[in-house]
């Protein structure tokens, strides 16, 4: 049940990438909104998306991943998928923060 989860999850997650990438910013944090150029808009939604995108993939490989080893009952593959998760979701937390400190002069 929870590998259901962790995979809607991810799905939600590409979803929002893919409107970053598109330049719709809106479901971003208004600090976000308010601190990015006009100019740079396209570019920061971009870049925020593509990390977002990359934690969705994550979480869908690790869902399915971990599913499988309980299946098999091999649960190499379990510690597989959570490393997948681990190592995805934070190179695209990496991605999205750096956009947020190139563009936004900061997270916060």
């Amino acid at each position: 049940m929870e590998q259901i989860v962790t995979v809607l999850i991810g799905v939600v997650l590409i979803l929002i990438g893919i409107s970053n990438r598109k330049g719709n910013i809106s479901m971003l944090h208004s600090y976000h909104r308010k601190r990015v150029t006009e100019e740079d808009r396209l570019t920061f939604g971009k870049t925020v998306g593509n990390g977002m995108i990359l934690m969705g993939i994550s979480l869908i490989v690790a869902g399915g991943l971990i599913a499988v080893g309980i299946c098999l009952e091999q649960f190499v593959y379990a510690t597989v998928g959570m490393i997948v998760m681990g190592v995805g979701f934070a190179a695209g937390l990496g991605i999205t923060f750096y956009a947020m400190i190139k563009y936004n002069k900061g997270i916060f």
